[in-house]
Order: C-alpha cells, then sequence, then structure tokens
C-alpha cells in the first residue's frame, strides 16, 4: 500500500543533492549563499527547517562587569575579534586553528609583542615572553631561574598576592618579608628609606597593585644591594600607566585584569638574567627554554596572545599609556569621592597615597545592607561587586576597559542606596 509519509531515506531520494558521497572520502554537503549564512537543521518530516542565526547583541545588551579577572574587555576589540573569529583575515580560518609556527600566528606574536614594546618603551635589553601558569606560577620561576637554594632575598608584603609569592619563594631559597602590612590589614605601604633590606639580597620583590586589599606602588624601592634587581608582580595594574622598565629585573603579569583573557602570562625580563635557572627547574619554567624559542617551545595560549595584540593595539591607537593613565585617574576619582563624601555609609580603609587606581575596595557602614547592595546593583547591570571572599565588603575594579559611563552609574547608583537606606 502506497503511503505519502515522508521519511529520511525519502528525503534523500527526492533531494540527492543534500548528500554526495565523495571519492575522496569527504562528504560534501551542498554549500549555497544561503546555506553559507544561515545553519540549517533538517527533521524528519515534510520540509526542511531553517534556524535563523541569532541577533547581534548590541552595547545596550551588556552590563559593567567590575570583576577583578577575568574582567572586562574593550567593546572594539571584542568587535573584531568577532569580525575575524571564522576566518582571520582572509586566511581561510580562525586563530584557534592555526600552528603556532605558521606563518600567520607567527606574524600575529610578534606583532603583539612589538606593539607591546612600544606602549611601554622595552629596550633590545630585555625578552618579553608570553607564558602559562598565571603569576602564581611566577612565584616559583622568580627563585628558580634567579637564585641558588641558600641565596636571600627580601620581599615586601603589602597584601594577599605578595604574601603568597613569600612562601612558594620559600621552597627554593630564602625570602625573608622586611615589611609586612598585615597587622594594620593590608592597607599601607612603607616608606622605602625605612626598609631594613639584606645588602647580600639577590632580588627585592613586589606585589605592585593587590587586587584585594586595593593597595598600589605609586613609585617603586630600590634594591639596597647594587648587584640586586626589583622584581615586580604587575598583574592588575599592567599597562594602566606609564612604566620606566629599565628600574626592573623582572616584571610579571597575568594578561586577565587588563590586557587580555584568562590564560596568558607575560613576562619582561632582563636578559642578563636568564640562563641561570637551578638544576631543579622544570623545562616549562625555565625562562631561557621560553626565550630560545621566542615563546613558542610548546603550543602557546594562541588565541589569547592574539586578543592580547588587539588590546595593545587598542592602547596604542587611544595615545598610549600616558594618555590612558589620565582616564583611569578620572575613574578613580569619581569613585573614591563618592565613598569619601558619604559621611560615613561608604568607606574605603586604603590610606589615600596608595589607594589603587584599578582596584577599589569599600564596606558599608551598615554591613547588614551589602548583600542588597550587591543584589540591587545587578538589577541595574552592575555585576561582580562583591569582595573578595578573604576581607568581605564591597570591590569595584575599573581597569583600563571599564568605561567612564560604568563608574558614572555605579556612583549614581550608590548615592540613590544610600538616600534609600541612609
Amino acid at each position: 500500500m502506497a503511503t505519502s509519509a515522508t521519511t529520511p531515506n525519502t528525503l534523500l531520494l527526492k533531494n540527492p543533492s543534500i548528500f554526495k558521497p565523495s571519492t575522496s572520502g569527504i562528504h560534501n554537503f551542498p554549500i549555497t549563499r544561503a546555506t553559507a549564512a544561515k545553519p540549517i537543521s533538517i527533521k524528519c518530516s515534510q520540509s526542511a527547517t531553517v534556524v535563523a542565526p541569532p541577533t547581534p547583541a548590541s552595547a545596550q545588551d551588556r552590563v559593567f562587569n567590575f570583576a577583578a579577572g577575568p574582567a572586562t574587555l574593550p567593546e572594539n576589540v571584542l568587535r573584531k575579534a568577532e569580525s575575524e573569529l571564522y576566518n582571520w583575515r582572509g586566511a581561510g580560518m580562525s586563530v584557534m586553528e592555526m600552528s603556532h609556527r605558521g606563518k600567520e600566528f607567527m606574524s600575529i606574536i610578534q606583532k603583539a609583542e612589538s606593539d607591546l614594546r612600544k606602549l611601554l618603551d622595552i629596550s633590545d635589553d630585555y625578552a618579553v615572553l608570553f607564558l602559562q601558569g598565571g603569576a602564581t606560577t611566577q612565584f616559583a620561576c622568580v627563585p628558580l631561574n634567579v637564585c641558588k637554594p641558600e641565596d636571600p632575598v627580601d620581599y615586601i608584603v603589602t597584601g594577599s598576592w605578595g604574601d603568597k609569592a613569600f612562601k612558594e619563594a620559600a621552597k627554593y631559597c630564602k625570602p625573608n618579608v622586611i615589611w609586612s602590612g598585615k597587622p594594620e590589614k593590608y592597607t599601607g605601604i612603607p616608606a622605602f628609606d625605612e626598609l631594613d633590606q639584606n645588602p647580600d639580597a639577590r632580588y627585592l620583590h613586589i606585589c605592585a597593585n593587590e587586587t584585594i586589599h586595593g593597595v598600589e606602588f605609586k613609585d617603586y624601592p630600590t634594591p639596597k644591594n647594587k648587584d640586586a634587581v626589583l622584581i615586580a608582580d604587575m598583574s592588575s595594574n599592567f599597562c594602566s600607566k606609564p612604566v620606566d622598565v629599565s628600574k626592573f629585573g623582572i616584571i610579571y603579569a597575568g594578561a586577565q585584569k587588563n590586557v587580555g583573557p584568562s590564560g596568558v602570562t607575560i613576562v619582561i625580563i632582563r636578559k642578563d638574567l636568564i640562563g641561570n635557572a637551578q638544576g631543579i627547574t622544570p623545562v616549562m619554567l625555565d625562562y631561557k627554554i621560553h626565550a630560545d624559542n621566542n615563546s613558542l617551545y610548546n603550543t602557546p595560549p594562541c588565541y589569547g596572545i592574539y586578543m592580547c595584540g588587539l588590546v595593545f593595539e587598542d592602547l596604542l591607537a587611544q595615545g598610549g599609556l600616558v594618555e590612558v593613565e589620565k582616564k583611569n585617574i578620572k575613574k578613580a576619582q569619581i569613585l573614591y569621592d563618592a565613598i569619601d563624601e558619604s559621611k560615613g555609609f561608604y568607606r574605603c580603609p586604603v590610606e589615600k597615597s596608595v589607594r589603587s587606581l584599578m582596584n577599589v575596595p569599600f564596606t558599608l557602614e551598615k554591613s547588614e545592607l551589602e548583600a542588597e547592595f550587591v543584589k540591587e546593583a545587578a538589577k541595574e547591570g552592575m555585576i561582580q561587586l562583591k569582595g573578595h571572599r578573604s576581607v568581605g565588603g564591597m570591590r569595584a575594579s575599573i581597569y583600563n576597559a571599564m568605561p567612564l559611563a560604568g563608574v558614572e552609574k555605579l556612583v549614581a547608583f550608590m548615592k540613590d542606596f544610600q538616600a534609600k537606606h541612609g
């Protein structure tokens, strides 16, 4: 008995071009202008259902993301990455699909390094490395590459990350904390002339900006030992302002706060410090391995490096780090003024002279309102304002990519919230 019901087999018989075997073993699906632009799904019914592509998101669809990292990225950088995602500049493939040794990716990583050198005026005396493992891995890399096990080194501990770095270094050398802000709950930075440095210390280590506690060095100490070097974790204020790289032996930073997505760690190291790793140093933690191979010893975080490159281009287009710093100062001033002028309703515990331009911690006079503050802010499109779990309160991270409009909206919300609950 004949039937009019359409089955997968009859659909194929009626439309043989839907699937055509290939002698090469690769199935040839017909691609027309319609199917190239729109994904389709074929159901076991009398007609094919065409699924329309999603409507492109607009700026109005995005929240103001005050997260400490991974953090907000410049909208124009995201748009450019979006436009190049499927087919990077005519290469016929995405950056995510490229061989890290192919000419296409080589051009990407070389330009990223070149643009970073322009931004920070990095001389040829320094190598620039694109690594993995986050700044936390550098806590071990630094002593393993710069010290012998018996070498003394000095650490200034102005927050949680400096403390973690010190504790990790204790496995590979003889670190000493010459100043700690812990008794004052990490709210300040010491006077440099009062530091009791070891004259034999191999290096002096600082965390240039403490993400959790919101404490930032505005100037940098000089090692007492003339043969020692200054080393800085700059993860949360990297490329937020000009820095005299020549003052440092090593600068390292996780990219996920100011210059890219998570997965990339940038190391700027003076070349004469390379090649002295301890014998126990794992190959992936040896700076010489990475320097000799131009950050391509193994497969690097290719797409993350590409994104960092786009951010570097954007920072240069803004006029460089001098102009970027001006914008950051303006944003931070607006927020700190709102806190200081709230008559105690909001309070920032950090000494004013060392307040971070990037991470602004604050508390509410009525701590029981903090959960409601976070909840109501989220309803208004402002997220990730809850403070770090170790300290509580609020924290607004206002990195380079946070627009002025985001800070202004937060300040307006804070004033309105105070009016309701003050």
